[in-house]
């Protein structure tokens, strides 16, 4: 009887993960390079995190895995959803920041034999952050969240780093402090894409949790890449490069301008975050989630600013 029973929970299971893989999108952009794309929403139980755009990249011997996911539930359909594409080894599983949409499903491929890979700065940001992201979420994301164990990376990225995935390398640079303090790329070359995570969103609102000026900046220096697509952290899956950048320049552009001119007139905090930039609204989806806190993070940094 209880063999029976162990019988019947094991073939639910494998059917639940089937159907989970099934139903877990996975597009090849380019040969051997996988993306999932995220909905674009605030993390709930609805969506089990479901929110960022995923990817892997597969070479000769082995495969990188670009972000997990925001929870358990999701990396294993993610997992499942590549096994079924290749079944090569994963090698390496890399966190281009520390936000919880990315880093939650790193427990699905923790029994892997993967190397963790992220930013110099990931690991700290990771005990710092993460007992407050796994309590704050749980209103969202409910029980998904007691299945969410953090894992922090093994290998840190000070500058740039090459993973070998056999006949096929990939570029791994770390970035200063910009959309967050812990931003990671990866670039493969001979594809031609770019995984930017969240150094850029489409469509969705982009989101100043590092510094504005910072993220001014690496916009800029990422136009330098030698891409053909990019893979944004949020947004269509996919876009032209570098040409997908342009919307978050005018954004970041725009709301700095306003910001600026505001603390020059002397405007208090709460009248700059009631106007500037408020005229690109209509170009984002989350707007009113997001930019009200942007603006006060950069009214906070621009008031610092020499006259």
């Amino acid at each position: 009887m209880l063999q029976r029973t162990i019988l019947r929970l094991a073939i639910a299971l494998f059917c639940l993960f089937t159907s989970a893989a099934k139903s877990f999108e996975l597009t090849e952009i380019a040969p051997g390079v996988f993306v999932h794309q995220g909905q674009t929403a605030l993390m709930s139980r609805d969506n089990s995190g479901d929110i960022a755009n995923l990817g892997a990249i597969v070479g000769d011997e082995a495969i990188a895995v670009i972000d997990t996911g925001g929870s358990r539930v999701e990396g294993e359909a993610f997992l499942a959803a590549l096994q079924q594409r290749s079944p090569k080894p994963i090698r390496y599983v890399v966190n281009t920041h520390v936000h919880p949409d990315h880093i939650f499903g790193n427990i699905a491929f923790a029994g892997a034999g993967a190397i963790f890979v992220g930013h110099k700065n990931l690991p700290r940001a990771m005990a710092t952050r993460g007992p407050h992201y796994l309590s704050s979420f749980r209103e969202a994301m409910g029980a998904l969240v007691d299945d969410v164990k953090l894992v922090p990376p093994s290998l840190t990225v000070e500058r740039e780093t090459i993973l070998d995935l056999g006949g096929r390398k990939i570029t791994l640079k770390a970035w200063r402090t910009a959309h967050s303090d812990a931003d990671l790329t990866v670039l493969d070359p001979q594809s031609g894409t770019l995984f930017a995570g969240d150094l850029l969103f489409l469509r969705h609102v982009p989101i100043v949790d590092g510094s504005l000026l910072g993220f001014l900046a690496v916009v800029d220096e990422l136009r330098a890449i030698e891409a053909v697509r990019v893979v944004p952290g949020h947004g269509p899956a996919v876009a032209p490069w570098p040409q997908a950048l342009d919307a978050q320049k005018a954004y970041l552009d725009h709301l700095t301008r306003d910001l600026r001119a505001d603390i020059a007139k002397g405007e208090t905090l709460a009248e700059a975050v009631r106007t500037a930039g408020r005229e690109e609204r209509p170009n984002w989806l989350l707007f009113d989630n997001y930019h009200s806190r942007n603006a006060t993070a950069g009214f906070a940094e621009l008031e610092w600013e020499a006259p």
